[in-house]
């Protein structure tokens, strides 16, 4: 199947990538990784009983509030409240003297590791490709931890702007992070190219502001297929 990208009026201006599911990913499920450090703490938990506990307990969590500008403390509640909902999911009863805040900082931190990701096969070359003609940037919902795991997977030179929803104050698929992140190389959204995995919150977000989106549809559709569409306009 090859990929669909839109009709676009000339050459885009400047790109924009998703961030997880489109550019990275992690190097071990969650549940496997949650499982691991909550033994550390005492408490057990089979790692496919603690996946499927985060798999509902995200499909359960209220959604971000859009304010005007950063949320408080980089979202760091929201997250907070996401993996203990998982935790107690899984495990039912902890032990007593079980520290669930020292637990949460323990996976917190991990996730800020650059080595709890790596990136599609495909991405760097992707970048790398693109970069030479393109201002390339990333619209992710993510937290201010995006900025380093960018930079110790080698990536983050490529970027000139980079909109995450913590310090936008707004998650995609709302329009204001789109803008946001247009506005960010003094551009329209009409005049950038988003590209994501997420049909909802990629897509259509992208596309509610005027901004053409590339989907991801791995294996089907990877980022060899957005290179090769692209190819007249590289230098």
């Amino acid at each position: 199947m090859s990929a669909r990208l839109p009709k676009v009026k000339g050459q885009p201006r400047a790109i924009f990538f998703d961030a997880a599911g489109t550019l990275i990913r992690l190097t071990a499920p969650v549940g496997s990784t949650y499982a691991e450090i909550a033994q550390e703490f005492g408490a057990k938990a089979e790692p496919a009983r603690m996946d499927a506990a985060f798999r509902q307990a995200w499909k359960e969590q209220p959604p971000r509030a859009t304010i005007a500008g950063p949320r408080k403390e980089d979202d760091r509640p929201w997250w907070r409240a996401l993996a203990l909902a998982t935790l107690r999911r899984a495990c039912g009863s902890l032990p007593r003297t079980f520290d669930e805040d020292g637990w949460f900082d323990a996976v917190y931190r991990r996730y800020a590791e650059s080595a709890s990701w790596e990136l599609f096969p495909e991405a760097h070359g992707c970048l790398e490709a693109l970069s030479s003609t393109f201002p390339l940037g990333v619209i992710s919902n993510f937290d201010r931890r995006l900025e380093t795991i960018l930079s110790g997977l080698g990536i983050a030179p490529y970027f000139r702007s980079v909109t995450i929803s913590s310090v936008c104050g707004a998650d995609k698929p709302d329009a204001a992070i789109f803008e946001a992140a247009a506005s960010s190389l003094g551009l329209t959204p009409p005049d950038c190219l988003h590209v994501g995995d997420d049909p909802v919150r990629d897509k259509q977000g992208a596309e509610s502001v005027g901004m053409k989106c590339f989907l991801v549809d791995r294996p089907k559709v990877t980022l060899l297929a957005l290179t090769a569409r692209l190819g007249s306009f590289l230098s």
